[in-house]
C-alpha cells in the first residue's frame, strides 16, 4: 500500500464534510499503539487469571473456569452499554480515554491482591486438606478489580475499531482500502500483543513472581493512556449524534401501532413517508422488500403531522422509509450473530479447558527442565492467526480479487463460513489429542501434579494442531465478523456494531458456562463417570470436545441457510432509490 498517496487522499475535502481533515495512516501510530499496549496490559493479566485463581486463590477448576467465563461474558456484554453511551452522549474519543484509565485502575487492584498477603489466602500444601479458600473480603477486593476492568473494556472494545476507521475518508478509494486494511492490521497487532502476553508476561507470573508479573500489565496500561492522548490533536473526533437505538426502536413501536394498515401492492416507495435529515451521517439506502411488516411504520395517516422542514412531528407515530431500512439492516444481521455465538464456543475452550490439558501434559522442551506455562500454549493460536493474516491480506485477497472481481476476493459471509467449518475440525482434533493424552497418563505417567492428578507423558506440543486450527478459524470468522458488522450497520451505529462482536463472545462465555455445568452435573451420575472432574485423567474431556464439534457442524448448516437468505446492505443505484421518491411535504397526504 502506498501510504503517502493515501494520506494525501485522506485530506481531500468532501462536499458533505468540508471541515473534516482525514489524517488516515498518520493517526495510526497512536491508535494502534494505544491498542497494542492496552491489549498487552489486559491480556497479560486475563490470560493467566485461570491459573492465578486456582493456585493463589485456591479455587477448584470448575469454579475458576465458570468465574472466568462469567467475567468474560459480562465484560463482553457490557460493550453494548459502552457503545450506546459513546454513540449517544460522549463520543468515541472521550469514551476510549476514560475507559483506558479505568482499566489501568482495575489492573492495579488485581496486582495488589498478589502483593499483599492479607489480600489472598495462604499457600496450599501438597494435600487438598491443607487448602483454605479466600475470605469474603479477599474475594470482594478481587471482584472490585474485575469491576473496574469491566467498565474499561465496556468502552474500549466497541469503540477502538470504529475510532480507527473514523480516521479514513470513506468517500475515497484510498480511504475504503485503508479501512479494509486497517481491520486486518488491527488484528495483526492484537495477536502480536497476545503473543507477548502469553509468553513473556505469563512466564514471569508463573515462574518469577505474581506481584511482578501482574505489575507489568498495569504499567503497560498506563503507557497505553499516555500514547492515546499524545495523538489528540490529529484525531478525527466524530461527535455523538443522539441515541441511534431510539430510531430503531421507534420503527418497531410504530410498526406495531400501524399493524392493521395495509401496505400498497405496487411501488411502495411512492406511497411511504420519505425524509432524510440533511445532516445525517448515514448513507441513503434503497428500498428492500424484506421485512415488509416494518414498512407500515412509514405509512402516513391523516393523523400524522409533518413539520415545515419535511420531518415527522412525532417520530413515535411516523417513521421515514430511510429509518425503516436502517432498522432492517440491524434485523438482518441478528441471525448471523446467533451463529457467531455458537462458533466462539471453540475459542472459549481453547482459553479455559485447554489450560488444564496442558498442565497435565509433559510441558518440557526437549531434555531441558524448562516448562512451558499452561496459559502460554495459546500463543500458538495467536501465532497461527498472526502469520496467516498478512498472507491473506497481501497474497490471497489480491489473487481472489482477480478471479472473482469482488472486493475482498470473497464475500464476508463466505469468509466467516470457512472459519466455522475449520472450528468443527479443530474440536475433532482436540478430542483425538485428549484421548491420546489421557491414555498415556493412565498407562505411562511422568509425575503427579499437586491435587490434580497424574501428568501424561504426551508432549504438550501435541496441543499445537488444535490451537493452529483455532487461530486459522479466527482469522476467517472473527476478522470477517468485525468487518461484516461495521459495514452492514448504519454509519451512526458503528460503535454498537463493534459491541455486537463482543456481545457474541459474551453469549459464548455464558453458553460455555451452562454447558460445562450441565455436563459436569449430569455426567457425574452416568455410567462413564464425570466428564469434567478435577483430575482430567478420571474424566472424558474428549467426549465434551466431540459434543462441541457436533454443535459446530449443526451451526455451520444453520449459518449456510442464513447466508443464502441474507441481503447485503446496498448504497447507490436501485430501481427504487430513496432520493427518487418525492418528500412527503411535496405530495398529498396518503390516506389509509
Amino acid at each position: 500500500m502506498e501510504k503517502g498517496s493515501m494520506e494525501n487522499n485522506e485530506k481531500h475535502v468532501t462536499e458533505n464534510d468540508p471541515k473534516i481533515d482525514y489524517r488516515g495512516w498518520k493517526a495510526m501510530p497512536f491508535i494502534i499503539g494505544n491498542e497494542t499496549f492496552e491489549k498487552l496490559g489486559a491480556i497479560g493479566t486475563l490470560a493467566n487469571l485461570l491459573v492465578y485463581l486456582t493456585t493463589v486463590f485456591n479455587l477448584k477448576n470448575i469454579t475458576a473456569t465458570n468465574i472466568i467465563n462469567i467475567f468474560n461474558g459480562s465484560t463482553n456484554f457490557a460493550t453494548f452499554i459502552g457503545a450506546f453511551l459513546s454513540d449517544t452522549y460522549f463520543g468515541r474519543y472521550k469514551t476510549i480515554g476514560f475507559c483506558t484509565f479505568t482499566s489501568f485502575l482495575g489492573l492495579l487492584v488485581i496486582q495488589l491482591t498478589a502483593v499483599f498477603k492479607n489480600l489472598h489466602p495462604p499457600h496450599c500444601g501438597k494435600e487438598m486438606k491443607t487448602c483454605k479458600g479466600p475470605t469474603a473480603g479477599q474475594m470482594a477486593f478481587l471482584v472490585s478489580g474485575f469491576g473496574l476492568l469491566l467498565i474499561g473494556a465496556a468502552g474500549v472494545r466497541p469503540c477502538n475499531l470504529a475510532f480507527g476507521a473514523d480516521q479514513f475518508n470513506p468517500n475515497t478509494d484510498s480511504g475504503k482500502k485503508g479501512i479494509n486494511s486497517f481491520f486486518n492490521w488491527y488484528f495483526f497487532t492484537f495477536t502480536f500483543a497476545q503473543m507477548v502476553s502469553l509468553t513473556l508476561i505469563v512466564y514471569v507470573q508463573s515462574n518469577v513472581s505474581w506481584a511482578i508479573g501482574l505489575g507489568i500489565p498495569a504499567a503497560l496500561m498506563l503507557i497505553s493512556c499516555v500514547v492515546y492522548f499524545m495523538g489528540s490533536k490529529i484525531y478525527v473526533k466524530v461527535e455523538p449524534s443522539g441515541s441511534p437505538i431510539a430510531g430503531i426502536v421507534q420503527v418497531f413501536v410504530v410498526a406495531v401501532k400501524k399493524r392493521s394498515l395495509k401496505l400498497p401492492a405496487e411501488h411502495p416507495m411512492l406511497s411511504l413517508f420519505n425524509y432524510v435529515p440533511p445532516m445525517s451521517v448515514n448513507s441513503k439506502l434503497p428500498y428492500t422488500f424484506q421485512f415488509r411488516l416494518l414498512d407500515k411504520a412509514a405509512i402516513v395517516t391523516p393523523k400524522d403531522k409533518i413539520k415545515p422542514d419535511g420531518s415527522a412531528a412525532d417520530p413515535w407515530n411516523l417513521c421515514s422509509i430511510q429509518q425503516v431500512e436502517e432498522a432492517k439492516c440491524v434485523v438482518r444481521v441478528l441471525p448471523i450473530w446467533f451463529a457467531a455465538i455458537v462458533y466462539h464456543l471453540v475459542i472459549v475452550q481453547m482459553h479455559t479447558l485447554l489450560v488444564f490439558q496442558a498442565l497435565q501434559s509433559d510441558r518440557r522442551l526437549g531434555s531441558s527442565n524448562f516448562k512451558i506455562p499452561g496459559a502460554s500454549f495459546n500463543v500458538f493460536l495467536m501465532l497461527s492467526m498472526t502469520l496467516w493474516l498478512p498472507i491473506y491480506d497481501r497474497i490471497v485477497v489480491p489473487f481472489l480479487c482477480r478471479i472473482t472481481g469482488k472486493e475482498g476476493g470473497i464475500t464476508l459471509l463466505q469468509r466467516m463460513g470457512i472459519g466455522i467449518f475449520i472450528s468443527a475440525l479443530c474440536m475433532i482434533v482436540a478430542g483425538v489429542v485428549e484421548e491420546h493424552r489421557r491414555s498415556l497418563a493412565l498407562t505411562n505417567p511422568i509425575g503427579v501434579q499437586p491435587r490434580k492428578g497424574a501428568i501424561s507423558s504426551m508432549s504438550g506440543l501435541w496441543l499445537i494442531p488444535q490451537l493452529s486450527l483455532a487461530g486459522l478459524s479466527e482469522s476467517f470468522t472473527a476478522v470477517g465478523q468485525v468487518e461484516f458488522y461495521y459495514k452492514q450497520f448504519p454509519e451512526n451505529m458503528r460503535s454498537i456494531a463493534g459491541s455486537l462482536f463482543y456481545c457474541g463472545m459474551a453469549g459464548s462465555s455464558y453458553l460455555s458456562t451452562l454447558l460445562i455445568s450441565i455436563v459436569h452435573n449430569t455426567s457425574e451420575k452416568s455410567a462413564t463417570g464425570n466428564w469434567l472432574p478435577e483430575d482430567l485423567n478420571k474424566g472424558r474431556l474428549d467426549f465434551f470436545y466431540y459434543m462441541i464439534a457436533a454443535l459446530e457442524i449443526m451451526n455451520l448448516g444453520y449459518f449456510l441457510l442464513c447466508s443464502k437468505w441474507y441481503k447485503y446492505k446496498e448504497i447507490g443505484s436501485s430501481d427504487l432509490e430513496l432520493n427518487q421518491v418525492p418528500k412527503q411535504s411535496e405530495t398529498s397526504t396518503i390516506g389509509v
